[in-house]
């Protein structure tokens, strides 16, 4: 995970840096790919008390089914969930500040429950609102992020965009890691980027969004930090042989596509839907 974000501010005040978000809070923007072909700005994108997210829609959520947020499964105002537990239906009053395009808060959503979370094979965590979507454009004129529900591919440009930080990086996708560890969690199949988008502390749960698109391939959630293997905030990777490597300042995501075949009609979760593969409690 990205360092907490207390660790995060006091080193943007020791480097003198401005505002930065990829932990639960810390990343500045240090690079850029080639020009996006749909701008990617902040509109659909929240802050939490200590992370990123974003308002997502699966690709075939209705306009009156109750609105989602998109974070880190790290990010849980409960804690972090063990390795092997899944959180599903759990209440929850958590509040998130919307922002529009530009980078302003236009207002603040409330969650009715934590619809599904685990740092279980991915990292992830979504929670349900209490307002749909046409009753969120409604008031904010503001419409969700969709959710891509196919696998991403290595070399598309890139956007990670950090509700917290109000800070957006540019990059690509490196490639893929069969398993990445960190600390007790493991993790399959995580999208790793191009050394441009240097997250920090604070954009964990930064949605990570095709600049072709315009869609949400994944959910940022960790870098490694010092060059240590395997230990938190120092996740490293390991091939289908179990050789391990250690690529100290890459960050990495966790790929989202797999939501969209566990939430059905009027967004609501089924674990035991054909093509869900999310682990199960």
């Amino acid at each position: 995970m990205n360092k907490p974000l207390l660790a995060a501010l006091a080193a943007l005040v020791i480097t003198g840096a401005g505002a930065a978000p990829a932990v639960a809070a810390t990343e500045t923007d240090s690079g850029s790919a080639a020009p996006a072909v749909k701008a990617v700005n902040f509109a659909g994108t929240v802050a939490l008390s200590n992370c990123s997210g974003s308002v997502i829609r699966m690709p075939d959520s209705a306009d009156d089914d109750p609105a989602l947020v998109l974070t880190n499964g790290h990010c849980l105002e409960t804690g972090m969930p063990d390795p092997g537990e899944v959180v599903v239906d759990q209440p929850s009053t958590r509040s998130f500040s919307l922002l529009n395009s530009s980078g302003t808060r236009v207002g603040t959503l409330r969650a009715s429950k934590i619809a599904y979370s685990t740092m279980t094979d991915t990292d992830v965590a979504v929670y349900q609102l209490t307002r749909s979507y046409a009753s969120i454009r409604s008031t904010y004129g503001i419409n969700a992020l969709t959710l891509n529900d196919t696998h991403p591919v290595a070399g598309t440009a890139i956007s990670v965009v950090s509700g917290y930080w109000k800070r957006i990086y540019n990059c690509s996708v490196d490639g893929f890691v069969y398993r990445m560890r960190e600390g007790g969690w493991t993790w399959k199949d995580s999208v790793r980027y191009t050394s441009a988008c240097n997250t920090i502390g604070g954009t964990s749960g930064s949605p990570v969004i095709d600049q072709s698109t315009g869609r949400v391939v994944a959910v940022n959630n960790t870098g490694n930090e010092d060059g240590q293997s395997c230990t938190v905030n120092n996740p490293c990777e390991v091939d289908e042989n179990g050789n391990v490597t250690v690529r100290q300042g890459i960050n990495y995501a966790q790929q989202t596509y797999l939501l969209a075949a566990c939430f059905g009609l009027d967004n609501k979760l089924d674990l035991y839907a054909s093509g869900c593969a999310l682990p199960k409690p």
